[in-house]
């Protein structure tokens, strides 16, 4: 890896990490509005949260159908959030591995 990007690697190891909890969150919010059909999404504050995850949830909704009338799609992106996190910047995560190994070595 260049110099550049070693130096960066905290800062990407943060900013990802803070991203995708902040779009875990969101979708953990929309499972919550599932039990709230009548809550208009466009007024408000919502499209804070609908903007971002939307788009993925419109995706994977071509894809999997509803569960006794029950939007799931939250639920998969919830648990896809969640896995990627932990798979990158978690405990374990790939960039956590590799900010700690170029630590171990200097």
């Amino acid at each position: 890896m260049t110099p550049l990007v070693l130096k960066a690697l905290p800062t990407i190891n943060f900013s990802l990490g803070f991203l995708l909890s902040g779009l875990t969150l969101g979708f953990l919010l929309r499972i919550i509005l599932t039990w709230y059909p009548s809550v208009n999404l466009k007024s408000g504050l919502w499209p804070l949260l609908v903007i971002p995850t939307e788009p993925p949830l419109a995706l994977t909704r071509k894809f999997v159908a509803p569960i006794g009338g029950v939007d799931i799609t939250p639920v998969i992106w919830v648990g896809f959030t969640s896995l990627l996190r932990e798979l990158l910047v978690g405990q374990q995560g790939v960039l956590t591995q590799i900010m700690f190994n170029i630590h171990a070595q200097s």
